[in-house]
């Protein structure tokens, strides 16, 4: 199972919006992929359709009571679960300052469940408190999803450098994969500036013994597209919504990149598909 992290502390850049859609997209591949909500507003359980009231079980209970997750998990497509958020998560924050070993609560209620799946995704908040580092601590990847604005590179070192602490104080098998452009707009000088530098910086790290010592800039970068700002009010992925959006094929890209598939060949104006767009192009026509 791939533990994946989707983590930066800054917000709007598109965190919630990677971790369902590429989730959404893993699984119509055929891929068992389970969400882990970790921010107390909950958008990526209401994104895909779960309500969150206060009143179910989420992580919450999992992190504060040691509700097992197999009380929390919802299936809301097929392969693709649910554990949710909810606002009593704000308060793990506080109520977990004082436990001992509370970076690791999420690892070791990992470690307890036995379902099996492909991929874990774990969407966490705009920040870098204890979710977060529960988070970390789970995880064997992390993607960072960012804006290609330059305060957005001075909000990485930090990010980065926490990655780096957790590495080796807490979680010595977790490593930075890959930095997920969002927002982008490549008609704009800054953006394509903005890539270059982070591409350069990577590079530059690839002897240091660093966690993002492998990590890449994803070569699909997910465009501006007003269907990926509407569809979360509906409670559907982009799949879902609008699956001939330049969203959905941004996404379907990005996905087969994580699977390690080859990109699409294109044939004059057909377009030969790999398995994560000819799912979505054929559940699109059904």
């Amino acid at each position: 199972m791939r533990r994946i992290a989707v983590i930066n502390q800054k917000g709007g850049v598109g965190k919630t919006t990677t971790t369902v859609n590429l989730a959404a997209a893993l699984a119509a591949a055929g891929k068992r992929v389970c969400v882990l909500d970790l921010d107390p507003q909950a958008h990526a359980s209401t994104h895909l359709g779960f309500e969150p009231d206060g009143k179910a079980p989420s992580l919450y209970d999992v992190l504060v009571a040691n509700t097992p997750l197999s009380a929390v998990r919802r299936e809301v497509e097929p392969n693709l679960t649910l554990c949710p958020s909810d606002i009593n998560l704000a308060a793990a924050e506080v109520e977990l300052a004082g436990v001992v070993g509370r970076e690791v609560l999420l690892r070791e209620a990992l470690a307890a469940d036995g379902a099996a799946f492909d991929y874990l995704l774990m969407d966490c908040g705009p920040s870098l408190g204890v979710l977060t580092l529960n988070a970390l601590a789970a995880a064997d990847e992390v993607f960072i999803p960012l804006q290609p604005h330059f305060f957005a590179l001075h909000g990485l070192s930090k990010l980065l450098e926490t990655t780096a602490l957790v590495a080796r104080r807490i979680n010595p098998a977790v490593k930075v994969s890959g930095v997920v452009i969002c927002l982008y707009d490549a008609a704009t000088k800054l953006a394509q500036e903005v890539v270059g530098d982070l591409a350069a910086f990577l590079d530059q790290s690839r002897a240091a013994n660093v966690p993002w010592a492998a990590a890449k800039v994803f070569d699909t970068k997910v465009r501006r597209n007003v269907k990926l700002a509407e569809c979360p009010s509906h409670g559907k992925s982009i799949f879902a919504y609008a699956p001939r959006s330049p969203g959905a094929a941004d996404y379907a890209a990005l996905a087969n990149e994580v699977l390690g598939v080859a990109p699409p060949v294109v044939l004059g104006p057909l377009k030969v598909t790999d398995p994560v767009e000819a799912r979505m192009a054929g559940a699109a026509v059904a």
